[in-house]
């Protein structure tokens, strides 16, 4: 078989030299680039096609499991931003969630457990602004627009910034060794 062309889907999927070449590639990121795959592809002297076929193969075996944007949002200007945590009928979940996601200020929004009696939140969304002033007018226009005034909820601004990356399939010893 040719190195280039993905196999199908075993179970469980093995991944082969190529692959773990591939996932080292892209751990550290996509370039930004006009052309991603294609500069991943040239690194690790592949098609960019077989870059693609490989890709959509590891993420339908469940070894990647999606792609992402991690926005560096402090270098954008935003200094601000809260985690909005609200107390919804689960019921009225996927729609408050839509409602609220719509928003290009909102980065995240996500259904967790609540955790009673401590935790009675279930709905999460992330809210980011230029200070925490923008972030409050931005919650007041959210719970304006989706009707959320009698909704308990609670606003959580963030005081440290972690390191924002994405997964990480590899310690950084193997990727050399891939």
């Amino acid at each position: 078989m040719d190195l280039i062309t993905p196999r199908k889907l075993e179970s469980p999927y093995q991944a082969d030299a190529l692959d773990l070449r591939l996932l080292a590639a892209i751990q550290e990121g996509l370039p930004i680039a006009p052309h991603p795959f294609a500069d991943i592809a040239a690194r690790i002297g592949i098609p960019e096609q077989a870059v693609l076929e490989r890709l959509a193969l590891l993420q339908h075996a469940g070894i990647i499991k999606r792609f992402g944007v991690v926005v560096r949002h402090h270098e954008l200007g935003i200094a601000a931003n809260a985690m909005v945590v609200w107390d919804v009928a689960d019921a009225q979940v996927d729609q408050l969630g839509a409602c609220l996601a719509k928003f290009e200020f909102v980065t995240l929004c996500y259904r967790r457990p609540r955790r009673l009696p401590q935790w009675r939140y279930n709905l999460y969304c992330m809210i980011h602004g230029k200070s925490r002033d923008e972030v409050l007018a931005h919650l007041t226009h959210m719970v304006q627009s989706c009707g959320l005034h009698d909704l308990p909820h609670e606003v959580l601004f963030s005081k440290r910034r972690f390191k924002q990356r994405g997964a990480a399939y590899f310690p950084a010893p193997a990727i050399a060794e891939a």
